[in-house]
């Protein structure tokens, strides 16, 4: 069976389990755990001899134990800091002592850690295949890792969850940081000490995730078929389904690994037997190949009733209902007559009830992700609204997406004449020769009053990186207002108009 077979079957959204395999196909500044314990016995010690003897002196049966190893390391790296403060980790020492002032006790070698994974340092290839992935966001339920770095926040736009807050959470739109994060340097899990700890703990969280491998379709990114996660995935799901019944059935139906090959480009999922201690030989789905992309694409072309953020809206309104929250009951036989209040439960028989809503402004809001998902679904809401003729509307990019808006040409018509009328009657103090957005900032005889009109000159005459206006524009902070409006008018046009 080919991947987009196999994904075709899914009912629902699926998790993705995310290793470190990801970081280190994506980004430059990505270690494993043996990487990045060498990198920084390197950095403390000027070479790797001091690292060798400490693996020698932590393994067993041919194999390393990298949280002892860690451990070890971890002891070495603080007690050295605090002895021989050194001006090369005299950013560590600083924050090590402001956090001590604030009654935050913190490891200068997990501040270290923090500061190594900070920065996402994409390699040149990454974009391609991100940019698929970035499109099947809308039909990812949830994301669990073991990776401190946040490749994944970056990427998804989840909400990222960390130690005890996994127990109180909604899942739907998560990031499950199981192992810690670099934001909290003081819950990333890595030492022997660390895991023992975790352990203790990990049956709470393992009642929470429990529910999400039942439930859901379970994809894994970034490990390999022997890997220990793996393993303890298996072990948590089959101590408390019996094997041989109906769940554990779909389960495995539901279980994908996928496996790096490089330079295959296999499209075909086979069936693998992982053999496990105490348990009969489990069968899960699994794919090797070098061609990602084919998965997210196929990933993004899931068809789903509802997207997994409304879903998380949904559960949210129904967590405010248990709690007592700001509630009303309407009757009502039509639809249209309710209030735009900020959330609606409508009950009632599937015959009579399908509604749904994302105002214009809304979608302009959301235009990027909107366009990043590919998301036709949310855009096909269109025909049900009225775009008057005084309107600002980014109609090009969305078109693009979706074929099958009504007043696509009208409103192609209205966009690029309101664009002509504009630079038509632009200011003079608008009008600018700059290359970059800070420059138009800086620029002190441009007045505060002009700086939009000035970008949005720049769009016009292509004088802004592209980057830089989608930067800005991301960041912009009513876009609500006219200012936005019109300049993404200006960059859809530019962006998407001669690209239909």
């Amino acid at each position: 069976m080919n991947i987009q077979e196999f994904m075709s079957a899914y009912t629902n959204h699926p998790v993705l389990f995310i290793g470190t395999g990801m970081s280190l196909r994506y980004l430059k500044n990505s270690y494993t755990w043996d990487g990045l314990l060498s990198k920084i016995a390197i950095d403390l010690f000027g070479d790797d001899r001091e690292y060798l003897n400490i693996k020698s002196r932590n393994s067993e049966n041919g194999s390393f134990k990298y949280e002892a190893i860690a451990e070890e390391l971890q002891r070495k790296f603080d007690e050295i800091l605090e002895q021989n403060p050194d001006e090369k980790f005299k950013e560590i020492n600083d924050e090590f002592f402001e956090s001590m002032r604030s009654g935050r006790p913190l490891s200068r070698f997990k501040i270290y850690i923090s500061k190594l994974l900070a920065n996402l340092e994409y390699k040149e290839h990454a974009n391609i295949e991100l940019e698929e992935l970035k499109k099947a966001r809308k039909n990812v339920g949830s994301i669990i890792t073991t990776n401190y770095d946040k490749l994944a926040q970056d990427i998804f736009e989840f909400n990222p969850l960390i130690g005890n807050d996994i127990l109180l959470s909604n899942p739907y739109g998560s990031i499950y940081k199981i192992h810690g994060c670099i934001d909290n340097p003081s819950k990333i899990i890595i030492t022997q000490t660390d895991y023992k700890k975790f352990k203790e703990k990990y049956e709470l969280i393992r009642a929470q995730l429990l529910s999400l491998f039942i439930h859901n379709p379970i994809i894994f990114f970034g490990y390999n078929v022997g890997d220990e996660n793996i393993k303890e995935i298996l072990k948590t799901i089959f101590t408390y389904v019996e094997p041989n019944s109906n769940t554990a059935k779909r389960i495995r139906s539901n279980f994908l690994l996928v496996e790096y090959e490089a330079d295959s480009n296999n499209q075909d999922i086979v069936e693998h037997d992982i053999d496990i201690t105490g348990f009969s030989t489990i069968r899960i789905n699994k794919i090797k190949t070098d061609n990602f992309s084919q998965i997210y694409k196929a990933l993004a072309s899931l068809t789903l009733p509802i997207s997994a953020m409304d879903i998380r809206k949904l559960q949210s309104v129904v967590k405010e209902i248990y709690t007592g929250g700001n509630i009303k009951v309407n009757f009502t036989e039509d639809m249209d007559s309710l209030d735009n209040s900020d959330k609606v439960v409508a009950i009632g028989s599937t015959k009579t009830i399908k509604y749904e809503f994302q105002t214009t402004s809304e979608m302009m809001s959301n235009y990027f992700k909107i366009i990043e998902e590919e998301d036709s679904q949310i855009l096909g809401l269109l025909n049900k609204q009225k775009i008057t003729s005084t309107q600002y509307f980014p109609i090009y990019g969305f078109s693009k997406i979706c074929t099958e808006i009504i007043e696509e040409n009208r409103l192609k018509t209205q966009q690029k004449s309101k664009l002509d009328h504009l630079i038509s009657e632009m200011k003079d103090a608008c009008k600018n020769y700059h290359s970059s957005i800070s420059n138009i900032i800086n620029d002190e005889n441009i007045s505060a009053t002009y700086k939009n009109g000035a970008i949005a000159w720049g769009i016009w005459h292509n004088q802004l990186p592209k980057d830089e206006v989608i930067d800005y524009l991301k960041n912009f902070e009513n876009k609500k207002g006219t200012e936005y409006k019109k300049l993404l008018c200006m960059f859809d046009y530019k962006q998407y108009a001669d690209a239909i």
